[in-house]
């Protein structure tokens, strides 16, 4: 590198944000056929009471709303969206009122628990059919909290991914390589790609520390939430936040040998399950003793089985990241009816969850 590569994480002093996540989060260790070694990293832990990747973006996403005087923040996803029920449970430990914009997807078991706990962590849920209905609703939300408290909410987009929210993956990135030695460093790492925040801030964060560990991002979703064009573009603009903070850190080129986008184990679109990521779920649980689930970890794993069989992981570091919240949270819903909803989710309630539904 033309660079001297920092040894530091160097966000939190020169970005808003507020300390949600327990970091650093566990490395483990796995024993699996076809790899030299497979470490695991556990940020299905990184928070209480809610874990997953989304935490580590949280804290920069809504340390900016704290930062701008917000009273309200404005997110989006699909019915079951993990990043929304995140943003809501943790907005409320800050004291934010949280409007959830959420679209219909494919029914599974994981919807009805989350819309659950979305409420219960006070959250308004809005159903919205389409964009159309989304933009007239995110309308109403503004002209409600504006005329409530003269602010206007602060809005945080789905997933979480926008260059404020891929800083907390660019720290995670330096986290992983203050756990590990340099020579035990993983040559490959495996992780959904859902709308990119975390694959692209990791990606920038091994480049800053001077790493070439290779980023296998396993798409879960389609253009335009996970594409190499969003990847690229994700890369610059973070690139670029960071170095107007710290003009020490360089304007850098994106890395395309170390980033893969796997589009083979999507399956039929996003929150459908597929054979092969059921199977990795129930893979992973045997041989990690993590518990993965079908939309995003369980496609990420498959992509990692597949690899390992044919060959391509021989003698090779591999490091898979856990993205998926692993705290149960079954307290916090029980007895709840879910007629208390709004009308359009209680479908998830009422009809068949999908035939590969088993976790």
């Amino acid at each position: 590198m033309a660079f001297s590569a920092p040894r530091r994480q160097p966000l939190y002093a020169s970005h808003p944000h507020t300390r949600l996540a327990r970091l650093p989060t566990p490395v483990h260790e796995a024993v699996l056929p076809g790899t030299g070694r497979l470490l695991i990293k556990r940020d299905d832990v990184s928070g209480v009471p809610y874990g997953g990747n989304k935490v580590r973006k949280l804290e920069f996403l809504l340390g900016r709303a704290m930062a701008a005087g917000a009273d309200a923040v404005i997110t989006f996803g699909a019915a079951g969206s993990n990043h929304a029920l995140a943003t809501a449970i943790y907005a409320k430990l800050l004291g934010l009122r949280c409007h959830s914009m959420l679209v219909p997807q494919v029914n599974a078991r994981s919807i009805c628990r989350n819309l659950l706990r979305g409420y219960a962590a006070g959250a308004r849920l809005h159903p919205c059919a389409n964009r159309r209905d989304t933009a007239l609703c995110v309308a109403s939300v503004f002209r409600e909290t504006y005329a409530r408290s003269g602010r206007y909410p602060h809005v945080i987009p789905p997933g979480g991914s926008s260059p404020v929210g891929a800083l907390g993956f660019v720290n995670a990135a330096f986290e992983l390589a203050d756990q590990v030695p340099e020579e035990g460093m993983p040559d490959v790492i495996y992780l959904p790609s859902g709308t990119m925040g975390t694959c692209v801030g990791l990606l920038l964060g091994l480049r800053l520390r001077g790493l070439e560990t290779r980023i296998e991002a396993v798409s879960v979703t389609t253009a335009p939430f996970s594409c190499m064009e969003k990847a690229k573009a994700l890369f610059q603009a973070t690139n670029r936040l960071l170095h107007a903070a710290d003009p020490s850190l360089p304007l850098l080129a994106f890395p395309h040998h170390q980033f893969s986008f796997r589009k083979e184990f999507l399956g039929a679109g996003y929150g459908i399950y597929t054979t092969d990521g059921v199977a990795a779920v129930r893979q992973a649980g045997a041989i990690a003793g993590i518990r993965l689930e079908g939309t995003y970890t369980g496609k990420a794993f498959a992509a990692l089985l597949a690899d390992a069989r044919r060959g391509a992981l021989d003698g090779k570091r591999v490091l898979f990241w856990n993205t998926y919240n692993g705290r149960d949270f079954g307290a916090d819903i029980e007895g709840l009816d879910y007629r208390e909803l709004p009308i359009p989710f209680h479908a998830y309630f009422e009809q068949d969850v999908q035939p590969l539904d088993q976790v």
